[in-house]
């Protein structure tokens, strides 16, 4: 019995020596690969499809404020103020899918840093169209 233990033992250092140097190798592909540019004719093509799908979001977020203000009624101002930050915010998304999209051209910290501008405009359009939202509901 003994020795049985000690064998599974052995398979078991055994596994850990192969193990933990493949992690090591996959952690260290992932992570090159996350930065990595792409193509410019696939940033391109990327770009252009984020472009037509935040057009394609902010049509629809109009269409549906304008539904939105014709059948308010007595809260017009309330629900204009919502239509508006609506759009708003469509907007501010598909810029955002955009920039993120061009950003995958650039590569490592250019990368990263392309993608908090990004991120940091996306968050101000947000709480400017919220701040906006607000003035107009008081």
């Amino acid at each position: 019995m003994r020795r049985c233990n000690a064998d599974l033992s052995n398979q078991e250092i055994d596994v850990q020596k192969l193990l933990l140097p493949m992690i090591g190798i996959l952690a260290a592909t992932l992570a090159c690969g996350c930065n990595g540019a792409k193509s410019p004719a696939a940033v391109a093509t990327d770009v252009a499809a984020a472009r037509q799908q935040a057009a394609t979001e902010v049509t629809d977020a109009r269409k549906d404020a304008a539904k939105n203000i014709d059948s308010a009624g007595s809260n017009a101002n309330d629900v204009g103020a919502k239509s508006e930050y609506d759009v708003a915010v469509a907007q501010a998304d598909g810029d955002h899918s955009v920039a993120i999209q061009q950003c995958l051209a650039l590569v490592g910290e250019a990368q990263k840093s392309c993608k908090e501008r990004a991120d940091a405009g996306y968050d101000q359009a947000k709480t400017h169209a919220n701040v906006t939202r607000l003035s107009k509901i008081q």
